[in-house]
């Protein structure tokens, strides 16, 4: 994510400054950062469904496991790559990548982090069995791996692979002796829990909370809090009440309707930034029989109108994105037709959002053969994203109106992701956020055609395929000078949203509120870390 432009050798010395460079303003924000003996209790606003931090790569799973696991690489709260264990980096050719892991860094048990377990960590999520969205999309170009020393490894990839930098930020590290045997399951327990991370596990309720102490031995900068406890609050006004009654010190994603009291209120600090996450629609572009499209009046239809493109983006074109902001989202969001914001790497400037046009749309349908419409399900979380079901429903409202007659069917996260997993809706909602902090994200997990060798459509869930796209696709991720990776990221996502392969809605604005006294950095990547909130 830094260095874009510098090829070659130059490149390569470059990157390793640039490494050693983030590296010593890492060491100075440790060396800042104040230790104070608190309890902090923080209201999330959804539970993990797996405590396996390879399992199923779900944003609140991964923000759990944060606390307890680290990766070799982190991204800062720009979403910029930074060092993480590894303190180090080079290039020795184009398909090698060596690797220094910070000497001394602890185990939770008290044994010393080494490059075994790298090695370990790194091939563990190939091996996980049936995970809704595995992480070794993250690993997959790595073809072999050398352990040189004790901290030093080297990663190959069959090709230049530019990025495994960005992939190693989502790869997170587990102890070989302490994970090695375990079921997914089995972490629920409390085994496998052993991380190098800035707090020691030490108890999970599931759907209700995950209690942790501050790790003394911690790497980096010491977290101000000796306990932390973080609870699962779906329901927004129930987290905003329990920050009011002080049965919590923080929470995240502050109930739209309440900004203005919350922004108001002088016993109260209100912080936000917007995400780069992307809502949007899925498909079901596979079936010739879907099992949620009907005729108007309830009946199965004898063919599936959404593999028609002309239909989908006469659905993305009924849609008012501008009204769900200003009525729904109090202004928090920013309608798209990207899927990463502005900001991020592979943004395409030339996809303008679609304007709310009902009557076009109409006449999209007329012209793909159903001009008196058809009936459909909006499958939707309930309990996941900003107002995530009340979207689904004016959106629904939306597509009534140009004949579609859509209902909406909202369930918890956990029980929505494992059922789209299986491909069992025809048309959702949901969002994902570019974890690698540029657009190859979404494109590899969201539009790529399901290929587990390559690991790409770990989440299409529409089962959308487009060979076009992914011949794109590969080649960018080959593709070293920025650039040229730039144009063709671009493109990979011009032919997926065009072809109406999923529809963004918007970006969402990510808010927290504290009480007096607490400060918080807010990150575009959404995350709430008990690690970044501050003492005043």
């Amino acid at each position: 994510m830094f260095l874009r432009h510098v090829k070659g050798a130059a490149g390569k010395a470059a990157r390793q400054l640039c490494g050693a460079a983030l590296l010593t303003g890492a060491l100075g924000l440790m060396a800042a950062a104040p230790v104070q003996a608190a309890d902090l209790k923080i209201a999330m606003s959804s539970p993990p469904t797996s405590m396996d931090p390879h399992f199923y790569n779900l944003f609140s799973n991964i923000n759990v496991s944060e606390h307890v696991f680290d990766t070799l690489i982190k991204l800062d709260p720009d979403s910029r790559v930074i060092p993480g264990l590894a303190e180090s980096w080079k290039l020795l050719n184009d398909t090698t990548w060596e690797f220094k892991i910070r000497k001394g860094v602890k185990w939770h048990d008290g044994t010393e982090l080494t490059t075994e377990d790298v090695a370990y960590a790194l091939d563990r999520p190939a091996t996980i069995q049936n995970s809704p969205g595995k992480f070794d999309v993250y690993t997959k170009a790595i073809v072999s791996k050398k352990v040189i020393d004790k901290y030093t490894i080297q990663l190959i990839t069959a090709q230049p692979y530019p990025l495994m930098l960005n992939d190693l930020t989502s790869v997170f590290m587990v102890q070989k002796k302490a994970t090695q045997g375990l079921s997914s399951d089995d972490f629920a327990q409390g085994k496998g829990m052993i991380g190098t991370g800035p707090f020691k596990f030490v108890s999970y309720a599931r759907d209700d909370r995950v209690e942790l102490v501050r790790n003394p031995d911690y790497w980096g900068p010491k977290p101000a809090w000796d306990k932390v406890t973080l609870r699962f609050i779906p329901n927004p006004a129930t987290r905003l009440a329990a920050l009011l009654s002080g049965d919590v010190q923080a929470i995240e994603n502050v109930p739209t309707p309440d900004l203005p009291k919350v922004r108001q209120d002088p016993k109260l600090n209100f912080f936000s930034k917007i995400s780069h996450r992307v809502i949007y629609l899925y498909f079901d572009t596979k079936r010739d029989n879907s099992p949620f499209v009907t005729t108007k009046d309830g009946q199965p239809m004898d063919k599936n109108p959404l593999k028609d493109a002309r239909v989908r983006i006469a659905i993305s074109t009924a849609i008012n994105r501008q009204g769900i902001k200003d009525r729904l989202m109090e202004g928090l969001s920013e309608p798209t037709n990207n899927l990463v914001p502005a900001t991020l790497f592979g943004y395409n400037p030339e996809l303008k959002t679609l304007k709310y046009d009902p009557e076009a749309a109409k006449k999209m349908l007329a012209d793909a053969g159903y001009p008196q419409g058809f009936g459909l399900t909006l499958h939707t979380p309930n309990n996941r994203y900003v107002n995530d079901e009340r979207i689904a429903q004016t959106i629904a409202q939306n597509l009534t109106r140009i004949g579609i007659v859509t209902k909406v069917e909202g369930s918890p996260m956990a029980t929505y992701a494992s059922k789209g997993g299986k491909h069992e809706w025809s048309f959702g909602l949901v969002g994902w956020g570019a974890q690698t902090g540029e657009v190859s994200s979404p494109l590899r997990a969201l539009l790529a055609c399901q290929d587990s060798k390559k690991g790409f459509g770990t989440v299409n869930w529409g089962e959308y395929c487009n060979p076009k796209l992914d011949t794109v696709l590969e080649k960018a991720l080959a593709t070293v000078d920025d650039n040229e990776r730039s144009k063709l990221l671009q493109e990979a996502t011009a032919i997926g949203v065009l072809d109406g392969g999923i529809i963004p809605i918007h970006h969402q604005v990510t808010t927290w509120a504290t009480i007096k006294g607490i400060s918080y950095t807010p990150r575009t990547d959404e995350r709430t870390y008990a690690h970044n909130f501050k003492p005043q």
